[in-house]
């Protein structure tokens, strides 16, 4: 009688193992880093330095989010910064308007969501036009706005509905680390079950092969960049909130931060390849390190210094990367071969059938 090896929890475990491929450098960084960090900095793993650091990135947490699908479709988003301080306005000037606070924090992340759309998505998914000259114009267009706008001036936000979002908590978890997981949750939903994450990976894949296969490409980019532009506005409210004040000041790192824990968390500038799960990663490896280097006394010029290290060694990696990995045009070859493939294996299609297809998507 012979014992037979246990065979099923390897298999899954080889599988786990996998889908942290794309990720897995960072993954890495961010444990050597904690365990640096935990061994040098007595206050580093305290529980409130950690809501401190949670708090703090959920601004960068949720623009990344949305930055992740801009820039699996083969962009780059440079204006969420202005769209953060534009809804931050809005925010301010709708309640001393006299709007009700909890209808005008809705109200500025829509505010947000037609920005990105209008100003970003239209050029860029109907005309076609440059995702960097683009987003540049928008940047550069929204801050104007900003500060003629507000003339230049920053508005306190008095109603306790706003310190209560950036100082209460739900079962002691902060309420900016609680949206923190509900977006995080919402958008690996979005990545993996549904047809607009197909669709998104499809268009960065090959935007002709998605066009040619059915997928409405000028729809799919243009939600993106309102799906950005909703979440650059969820980024001013928190920051507002959080200071108590909405000020037309601009911040430029917050694109830059961004666009590196994407590219850190193993998403391709390319386009076409990505995951919230790595984003996620980037944006904690940030945070800790920010943090980690403020407790040991860097200044904070030093900090900007490695952070731009980092984004070029990102960049770099993901270059390196790419070279391993089919081109773009390779890509759209195998897309159409696969469409033809399955063309000819189903010839008995009926054109009603077709049409029911298309209109379930």
């Amino acid at each position: 009688m012979t014992i037979e090896p246990t065979t099923a929890a390897p298999p899954a475990l080889a599988r786990v193992w996998a889908g942290t491929r794309l990720f897995r450098p960072v993954l890495f960084l961010v444990i050597a880093m904690l365990l640096i960090f935990a061994m040098t900095q007595p206050v580093f793993f305290t529980a409130g330095n950690i809501a401190n650091v949670l708090t703090a990135a959920a601004p960068l947490w949720v623009v990344s989010m949305g930055m992740t699908l801009v820039v699996v479709t083969g962009g780059v988003d440079l204006s969420v910064g202005a769209t953060a301080a534009l809804t931050g306005i809005f925010l301010a000037k709708a309640v001393e308007a006299g709007l009700p606070a909890a209808l005008a924090l809705p109200a500025s992340v829509v505010v947000g969501a037609v920005v990105g759309a209008v100003a970003n998505g239209l050029f860029i998914g109907w005309l076609r036009l440059s995702f960097f000259v683009v987003t540049i114009a928008s940047m550069t267009t929204i801050t104007g706005i900003v500060n003629l706008w507000s003339n230049s001036k920053s508005f306190y936000l008095t109603d306790p509905l706003f310190s209560q979002l950036s100082g209460g908590g739900l079962l002691g978890i902060p309420y900016p680390v609680c949206l923190m997981i509900v977006v995080f949750a919402l958008f690996l939903y979005l990545e993996r079950r549904t047809f607009f994450g197909r669709d998104v990976f499809a268009v960065g894949g090959s935007f002709s092969a998605a066009r040619l296969s059915g997928i409405k490409t000028t729809r799919t980019i243009v939600l993106v960049y309102s799906v950005s532009g909703a979440l650059a506005g969820v980024a001013g409210v928190l920051s507002s909130a959080r200071v108590g004040a909405a000020t037309p000041q601009v911040d430029p790192s917050l694109p830059l931060l961004a666009v590196a824990a994407v590219l850190l968390g193993g998403t391709s500038l390319l386009g076409g390849l990505g995951s919230v799960v790595g984003t996620a990663l980037g944006v904690l490896f940030i945070a800790l390190l920010q943090n980690g280097l403020s407790i040991a006394g860097i200044a904070s010029f030093w900090q900007q210094v490695i952070t731009g290290v980092i984004l070029v060694a990102a960049v770099l990696g993901d270059r390196i990367s790419a070279r391993r990995r089919p081109s773009r045009r390779q890509r759209a070859a195998d897309a159409r071969a696969q469409a033809e493939t399955r063309t000819d294996a189903t010839p008995t299609a009926t054109p009603s059938a077709q049409t029911q297809s298309t209109g379930a998507r």
